[in-house]
């Protein structure tokens, strides 16, 4: 599982410098400022949590099936976050009817919240010497 989770931040990473560049360069003269911090704001969050994702794979003492609900809250959370928001911020190129995604990205966030939770409540509960002292 660490493997994956390790192949899946590279992805997100390296996806996520070729997705900014792409805005940077292309899209600055194709969109509004507007659309291209929208933009913005999803490559910086994909490559925030691509970083979560290569810590999360270097965590060995935490219980294969915690760390397996913490991946895929996260990585389900990512996708819909950050696509969501390149889906909206090309509307003027692609034109399509985008007011249903008024719920997808929230509901991207609300799931990487749930993921930091998680790892947090696991990491509290799994980890040796994670709880304070009293």
């Amino acid at each position: 599982m660490n493997k994956t989770i390790f192949l899946t931040g590279i992805i997100l990473g390296g996806s996520a410098v070729l997705l900014g560049a792409f805005g940077s360069h292309t899209l600055k003269e194709l969109l509004n400022e507007e659309a291209l911090e929208t933009f913005k704001i999803g490559t910086t969050y994909q490559m925030y949590h691509a970083l979560f994702l290569l810590i999360l794979s270097g965590i060995t003492k935490i219980q294969k099936s915690a760390l397996e609900k913490v991946y895929f809250f996260m990585i389900t959370g990512v996708l819909l976050f950050s696509c969501s928001l390149y889906f909206i911020s090309m509307k003027e190129i692609h034109g399509f009817e985008i007011s249903y995604f008024g719920i997808i990205t929230p509901l991207g966030g609300l799931l990487m919240i749930i993921a930091w939770l998680l790892l947090g409540y696991y990491g509290f509960t799994q980890l040796e010497g994670a709880t304070p002292n009293k």
